[in-house]
């Protein structure tokens, strides 16, 4: 009499289902404080570990036929929640990244060693490259109005900045 009833095809009675409904409920009782306070140690936040409990006790919930027969499904639920924590870290910084752009930090000290080599590269050249190139690339000047301003024809002008360019590159030490 002990003995479950059976129907004639075989199948459960409809209370199978209340009670895997109520072996999940006894679970969720269990665990969710614990499931919660490591949660919250997680994230530092109440809400944001209700919500990642919540949806961990869905999940597990959707699975609860395989969930409940494994040896520890305390340790599925754990990791569940662990595994959505972590694809929440990680759309946020992905999220993050794609909204401020990951900008490179300026080198304070790289561009003051950038200008000290520059600026003794062009102490090296002799005045007249210097003053072409000076007036032409640093001022802004056409040939033609440095060639008035240093009295000189403006192909002597383009030609003496090409070779300060060229002498540069060398003592820099820049790729053409």
């Amino acid at each position: 009499m002990d003995e479950p009833l059976r129907l004639v095809d075989g199948s459960e009675p409809p209370a199978a289902a209340p009670a895997e409904t109520a072996s999940f409920e006894g679970f969720v009782a269990e665990n969710q404080t614990r499931l919660f306070g490591s949660l919250y140690l997680m994230t530092g936040s109440r809400y944001e570990a209700e919500e990642i409990a919540q949806e961990a006790f869905v999940r597990v919930l959707e699975r609860w036929d395989h969930v409940g027969g494994l040896d520890d499904p305390t340790g599925y639920l754990f990791v569940t929640a662990l595994n959505i924590f972590r694809n929440r870290v990680r759309r946020a910084a992905i999220a993050l990244r794609r909204s401020i752009g990951v900008a490179p930090t300026p080198d304070a000290f790289g561009a003051v060693d950038d200008r000290e080599v520059v600026l003794d590269a062009l102490a090296q050249l002799p005045p007249d490259q210097r003053a072409a190139l000076g007036v032409t690339a640093l001022l802004g000047y056409s040939s033609e109005e440095a060639g008035r301003m240093l009295g000189a024809r403006p192909s002597t002008i383009r030609a003496r900045a090409t070779r300060a360019r060229t002498a540069l590159r060398d003592l820099i030490g820049e790729e053409r």
